[in-house]
């Protein structure tokens, strides 16, 4: 008996798959690390902690913040900050703060040692405090164990100041002239040369 031998379909020879170039598998990662260096690049140019503000130069939104209950100081009741503590006819630092905040602790000397300067001593600048999206308890106990450098503290629960004031994220600090003008925007902790430069500049008025 013969061996039976396939029979070969009738019809066009089918056709060979073309290959793909290597290349096409890597231009989805060419285009992403090209939007990622765009995006470094934007990122590092400027100092990050200059952001732009649209209110620099204007009056400060007003603010109607209810005071951290029981936070004293000196063994009296902290206030509330109030619009009257922004055009007070002497510069003021507003600083924006969480007790769940890290980068909060870490400028946290710095505001310290602001206040414990002459020129906040002599009531020529004034260092206040904006409590942002925190529990009562939380932030007396972390001025209680860092120190409280706030002459009034206003408490921001629902976020909704911030977001007038144009804060990003915490820490903020504002720095406002004597006619309740916003002169500058720090955005992120301050370290002592930042906290020294916007000190100087209170102390200028201007």
């Amino acid at each position: 008996m013969s061996e039976i031998e396939p029979t070969a379909a009738a019809g066009p020879a089918e056709a060979v798959p073309r290959r793909r170039s290597p290349l096409l598998f890597l231009l989805p990662l060419v285009l992403f690390g090209a939007l990622a260096l765009v995006f470094l690049v934007g990122l590092f140019a400027g100092d990050a902690s200059k952001v732009p503000s649209a209110l620099i130069g204007k009056p400060a939104p007003t603010i109607t913040l209810g005071a951290l209950e029981g936070l004293q100081r000196g063994g009296q009741p902290v206030p509330t900050l109030g619009m009257a503590d922004l055009a007070a006819g002497r510069a003021t630092i507003v600083n924006v703060f969480a007790s769940w905040c890290a980068p909060c602790r870490v400028e946290h000397p710095f505001l310290v040692a602001m206040a414990e300067s002459p020129a906040v001593k002599a009531g020529r600048v004034a260092v206040v405090g904006i409590n942002y999206k925190d529990e009562p308890e939380n932030a007396r106990r972390f001025l209680g164990a860092l120190g409280n450098p706030y002459s009034a503290v206003g408490v921001d629960r629902s976020g909704r100041a911030a977001i007038e004031w144009g804060v990003y994220g915490v820490p903020e600090t504002f720095l406002i002239g004597p006619d309740g003008r916003i002169l500058e925007k720090h955005v992120g902790p301050l370290d002592a040369q930042s906290a020294g430069k916007m000190l100087a500049r209170a102390m200028a008025g201007k």
